[in-house]
């Protein structure tokens, strides 16, 4: 083997350490900010229900999620409530969540919690990363049958691509869609597949830990029943410059 080529092996083994132990060390400081956002229902058989992923910005007392992720109604009756779920597995607690500020068009929802502030992510700028950057996120994959557990996946960012719905029938198409294309934004394309449950992860940068996107959904190949067995799907991100936008709107410090 030549002096050229184990060089060359050195320097590739040498930089994979490096990134695997910064990454270790930014897992351990992201995990206390992440959280599980669902409803709470006291009255109820589940009393919580997991519906996806957020993290905790600003002041700490802020968290970010999808819009989409957000309970649609919840029943009076039952006396159910927004909430966040912090902590991990067993000893995981509830904070009651209002919600203050959407963005359905970049799936973007921001709720306040009540009580003590919780750790907070930083975000990055609003300028794109460039393709081919190392990127993590960290959530609860299929979090409602596996519970309040952390999980990270990481890669990098793919492309930088306008985003796109596809449907399955012409009658699905609306008005909002046929604007959208004809001015679409841009999002990440990730290379790591999320999976139901991770919407509204924090994707952060490996070795700085700031948030630089909002996982928001991934496309899969055959059905939403088999992404668990044939994980082929691809996954996006929402650009952290949308949530500086709404952040800005609504006077909320980051």
């Amino acid at each position: 083997m030549s002096r050229q080529i184990l060089l060359l092996l050195l320097i590739c083994m040498l930089f994979s350490s490096t990134a695997y132990s910064n990454l270790v060390e930014t897992v351990r400081l992201i995990k206390p900010s992440v959280v599980g956002i669902g409803v709470y229902t006291p009255t109820g058989r589940p009393k919580n229900q997991l519906y996806g992923s957020g993290f905790v910005i600003g002041d700490g007392s802020y968290v970010v999620t999808n819009s989409h992720v957000i309970a649609k109604e919840l029943d009076e009756s039952l006396l159910q409530e927004l909430a966040v779920f912090t902590g991990k597995g067993s000893a995981a607690k509830v904070r009651v969540a209002t919600l203050i500020a959407t963005d359905k068009e970049h799936d973007i929802a921001i709720l306040k919690i009540k009580g003590q502030p919780l750790p907070a992510l930083q975000l990055a700028q609003s300028s794109f990363m460039p393709e081919g950057s190392a990127i993590a996120f960290t959530g609860f994959p299929i979090g409602a049958v596996l519970g309040l557990y952390p999980v990270t996946h990481r890669g990098i960012i793919a492309a930088v691509t306008p985003t796109i719905i596809p449907v399955d029938d012409s009658r699905q198409i609306s008005i909002a869609m046929i604007k959208r294309l004809r001015d679409p934004y841009l999002v990440y394309q990730l290379d790591a597949t999320a999976y139901p449950g991770n919407s509204g992860s924090a994707m952060y940068d490996i070795e700085t830990g700031k948030v630089i996107g909002i996982i928001n959904k991934v496309f899969v190949q055959e059905s939403k029943e088999t992404v668990i067995s044939k994980p082929s799907g691809i996954t996006y991100a929402i650009p952290v410059k949308y949530l500086h936008q709404l952040l800005k709107k609504h006077k909320i410090k980051s």
